[in-house]
């Protein structure tokens, strides 16, 4: 999953090569990783074809997650891979699944990764960082989908939502006088 989503990065740098030598190619798919990453440190992550756990160096920048062998990035440096947190659907942790402490899960629609962080509180502000990161560079409402109802001429506002008292049948209203039927 990982090695997809790098080529679908890498790819998207221009034309679907993935030149991404040391000496010049954008490795980072435009991302300057190797400087000011809203979040770094070592996490151990789960490898995608070998399920053996490696540690690695992660960089978050911009909406993607890299990760490299070591925490000597420079200008030079290749990532090992690269996560695109606008395709992430959640991060959350992940202790139980994996019967690990401090665990926590990445899962996009096609994959679920699991990293390992050195404690509980390096873990939140992981999934605290990638969480946010997936929320400011996600797209869930597209440009054409969003409607100003305010701008619009002679627009209602838009329906709102029932709530459980009014969707649910009421007891019938007492009749008055006038309604009843004639007494006897």
């Amino acid at each position: 999953m990982a090695v997809s989503l790098w080529r679908a990065v890498m790819g998207a740098g221009g034309g679907g090569s993935s030149s991404s030598s040391a000496g010049g190619g954008d490795a980072g798919g435009g991302v300057e990783f190797w400087h000011g990453g809203e979040r770094t440190g070592w996490l151990n992550k789960q490898g995608e074809y070998i399920k053996t756990w490696r540690r690695r160096w992660f960089v978050l920048k911009q909406g993607r997650l890299f990760w490299f062998k070591d925490a000597a990035v420079t200008r030079g440096s290749v990532p090992r891979g690269v996560i695109p947190v606008a395709t992430c659907l959640t991060v959350k942790g992940a202790e139980d699944v994996i019967n690990r402490q401090f665990a926590f899960e990445l899962s996009t629609p096609t994959d679920t990764m699991y990293f390992i962080a050195d404690s509980e509180k390096e873990k939140e502000e992981w999934i605290n960082s990638i969480g946010r990161s997936i929320v400011q560079h996600s797209r869930s409402v597209t440009d054409a989908e969003v409607v100003d109802y305010d701008s619009r001429p002679n627009s209602k506002p838009p329906p709102q939502p029932k709530t459980s008292e009014e969707s649910e049948p009421s007891a019938p209203e007492p009749k008055t006088s006038e309604e009843s039927e004639p007494s006897a």
